[in-house]
């Protein structure tokens, strides 16, 4: 699995909108989709934003792991 579908999974997991998953991440409801499409990478920060707020290992999260 990729990076974006693994984002993804998280926010469905979490019963989250697109809306509400930027909220929470202080992005732009476009900013998750282009993320959940791969039209773009996170940056460094918002990669530690996401694994810290849902508690998720970074390695999984990139599929090193």
């Amino acid at each position: 699995m990729r990076f974006n579908e693994r984002f993804r999974d998280i926010r469905t997991d979490h019963d989250l909108t697109q809306a509400q998953m930027g909220l929470i991440l202080n992005m732009t409801q476009r900013k998750v989709s282009r993320l959940e499409t791969r039209q773009t990478e996170p940056t460094t920060d918002e990669l530690v934003l996401i694994c810290k707020t849902f508690k998720t290992d970074a390695n999984w999260l990139l599929g090193i792991k």
